[in-house]
């Protein structure tokens, strides 16, 4: 298992390319899912579990790795399934998102996959596990379901997304009358309705679009109309993306006359991974890890 991920260091060439690499798992069933390697720090057989006392019922409990206390959460669970009992058998996904590390309890781990973000498509509409789907995709003849984590965080423990009365205040200095609206990206219904409460506590308004490729459509139909400055004040963009992520949306932001004088911030659960050299590459003006409200409200403040 160590070896599966021995190259996730190399794996920002992938950066601007519209790629991604999955790692596929599975819970309690033949159904296949998948998760960024980007965000995945290591694999391991389930360790012994401490039990913690008035945690959610989804939390399977803590376990000491590498020193690091960490959560592991029962995924399956936390989707309305039941929960994993095989525990010898099972697997830990450690990952970061967010700025926190957590742990994925798993059925089992296969492989690690390069797909197109072109074939990663918006889930179907549903009840049960669809609504912790951010994308599906297929891969050797089936359905692969990439999962919403934001959401199921969010749930387990919901994010603060108040803004301090001084940054409201600053924002506020800054903004004329007729202030342009931000344009947000994201495929994370979670996300989104976090941005936007931050947003709106600034007295700002928002334009929002649920993937990379909506957000450019949508740039290019307002640039037909007039000078896209004079319509919109900046695009704050996720980098996970069905059809396009936010790496290649910035890349045809500033390959586009019409549009390349527009500030994007990208703000992504990918934490940890990137640094100034990755982005310039892509052209970005910022770029910020989620979720942080005061943070997301400077860099608008910096923008504004």
């Amino acid at each position: 298992m160590a070896g599966l991920l021995q190259s996730v260091n190399q794996r920002t060439q992938l950066v601007g390319q519209n790629r991604l690499e999955l790692l596929l798992f599975k819970l309690n069933g033949r159904q296949r899912f998948g998760i960024n390697v980007f965000k995945v720090k290591e694999v391991l057989q389930c360790p012994k579990l401490t039990a913690l006392p008035q945690s959610s019922t989804v939390i399977a409990g803590v376990a000491n790795i590498r020193g690091q206390t960490i959560s592991i959460i029962d995924i399956n669970q936390a989707m309305g399934g039941r929960p994993i009992k095989q525990r010898d058998d099972s697997f830990v996904i450690i990952s970061e998102y967010n700025r926190s590390v957590q742990g994925f309890l798993v059925n089992s781990v296969e492989r690690i996959v390069n797909v197109s973000w072109e074939l990663i498509l918006a889930p179907p509409k549903g009840a049960g596990r669809f609504n912790y789907m951010t994308a599906v995709t297929e891969i050797d003849g089936e359905l692969v379901e990439i999962l919403d984590v934001e959401k199921i965080l969010d749930e387990i423990m919901p994010a603060l997304v108040e803004v301090k009365e001084e940054l409201v205040s600053e924002v506020s200095n800054l903004t004329k009358p007729d202030q342009k609206p931000i344009l947000i990206a994201d495929d994370s219904s979670v996300a989104r309705r976090q941005i936007q409460k931050t947003m709106s506590n600034l007295g700002l308004e928002v334009i929002v679009t649920e993937n990379g490729r909506a957000a450019l459509t949508k740039l290019r139909e307002m640039a037909a109309s007039g000078p896209i400055t004079e319509q919109l004040s900046m695009v704050i963009s996720d980098v996970e993306m069905p059809e396009m992520d936010g790496y290649t949306l910035t890349a045809e932001i500033r390959n586009d006359p019409a549009l390349k004088d527009l500030h994007v911030i990208l703000h992504t659960s990918l934490s940890g991974v990137f640094n100034k050299a990755l982005i310039e590459k892509v052209g970005a003006d910022n770029f910020i890890a989620k979720f942080n409200p005061d943070e997301l409200a400077s860099a608008v403040k910096g923008a504004l």
